[in-house]
């Protein structure tokens, strides 16, 4: 099987339910930032040096894919749920709870790492800016716009960790 399809070629693409939407529709917009946001993570993961902060990213960019799975489908029945948000708080609990309180405002860039947990902490309030914008004009489904907002909060403390601050 080849790489190219040429399906796209006249600038439609079709979502996972096989609908053929606009490549600049708001829908493949935001499910391409997720894909950013999968990227970034990826890049993180790679730089981190702490392996419980390498094992929990990869463990967010296997649900990402079923977050991606949920925008580009319409009426199907969503992967991401309540669980997957409590599996979220309670990574962020469990990690902030052994950091020190914060006394300053911390400015990306101390290790490689947490400068990539930084980019992909941004990435998702982006995606979940654009998730919101989508949901005012198509019906989406699952819990993806709660996810986003704690994954955020999820890479912030994961930085911290990476820095240990």
């Amino acid at each position: 099987m080849k790489v190219y399809t040429k399906t796209g070629d006249e600038g439609l693409t079709g979502l996972y339910t096989g609908e053929r939407v606009p490549k600049d529709s708001l829908r493949v917009e935001v499910y391409g930032t997720v894909d950013e946001l999968d990227s970034a993570l990826g890049m993180a993961r790679a730089f981190t040096q702490r392996n419980e902060v390498r094992e929990t990213i990869l463990e967010l960019q296997q649900l990402l894919s079923f977050l991606m799975g949920d925008i580009a489908s319409i009426g199907q029945a969503p992967r991401i749920t309540g669980r997957d948000i409590q599996r979220l708080e309670d990574l962020i609990d469990s990690f902030d709870g052994a950091l020190p309180p914060i006394s300053a405002f911390i400015i990306p860039g101390d290790t490689p790492g947490a400068a990539c947990l930084d980019l992909a902490r941004t990435v998702a309030r982006r995606s979940e800016r654009q998730l919101w914008r989508l949901s005012r004009s198509e019906e989406i489904t699952g819990q993806g716009l709660v996810f986003l907002n704690r994954l955020s909060d999820l890479c912030f403390v994961l930085s911290r960790v990476e820095i240990g601050k």
